[in-house]
C-alpha cells in the first residue's frame, strides 16, 4: 500500500462502472451491493471523500423509472389490464430497469468525484489587512 507511488489518471467511466478503485483500478469499491468500502484493498485509498448522495437514484428515476411507469400506464390504458397482468409485466420491467443500474451509476459518480477532485463547497473568507 504505497502512498508515494504515482497513479496514472483512470477514466471514471472505465473503473466506476466496473466497481473498481478510482486510483488504482484494481481494488474493489463496494462491500455488498451499494455499500462503499472504507478503503481500497489494493492501494489503500480512503473512500471517505466519496458522497454520491442521491445521484444514482436520481439518474435511475429519470432514465429508467419514468419509462417503466409509462409502460405500465400504456398497458392499463390500451388493454384495461387486470392487476395480475401488471404483476407479471410491469413489476418485472420496473425491477429490471431500476435496480441493476444503481451500482454502476454509484461507482461512476464516486470515480468521477475522485477524478475531478470534487469536494463539498466551502466559503472562502478574505483576510483583512
Amino acid at each position: 500500500m504505497s502512498q508515494h507511488r504515482h497513479w496514472p489518471p483512470l477514466s471514471p467511466m472505465q473503473v466506476g462502472l466496473r466497481g473498481r478503485c478510482p486510483r488504482c483500478g484494481e481494488g474493489k469499491l463496494f462491500n455488498g451491493f451499494l455499500t462503499l468500502r472504507k478503503s481500497c484493498d489494493v492501494c489503500g485509498l480512503d473512500y471517505s471523500f466519496a458522497d454520491p448522495a442521491d445521484g444514482p437514484a436520481f439518474f435511475v428515476i429519470c432514465f429508467a423509472c419514468i419509462p417503466s411507469v409509462v409502460f405500465g400506464i400504456w398497458i392499463e390504458v390500451a388493454y384495461a389490464a387486470p392487476y395480475w397482468v401488471h404483476l407479471v409485466t410491469t413489476l418485472p420491467v420496473m425491477l429490471l430497469t431500476c435496480i441493476p443500474p444503481l451500482r454502476p451509476l454509484k461507482g461512476w459518480l464516486v470515480a468521477s468525484q475522485y477524478y475531478y477532485k470534487a469536494e463539498e463547497g466551502r466559503r472562502v473568507l478574505r483576510e483583512e489587512g
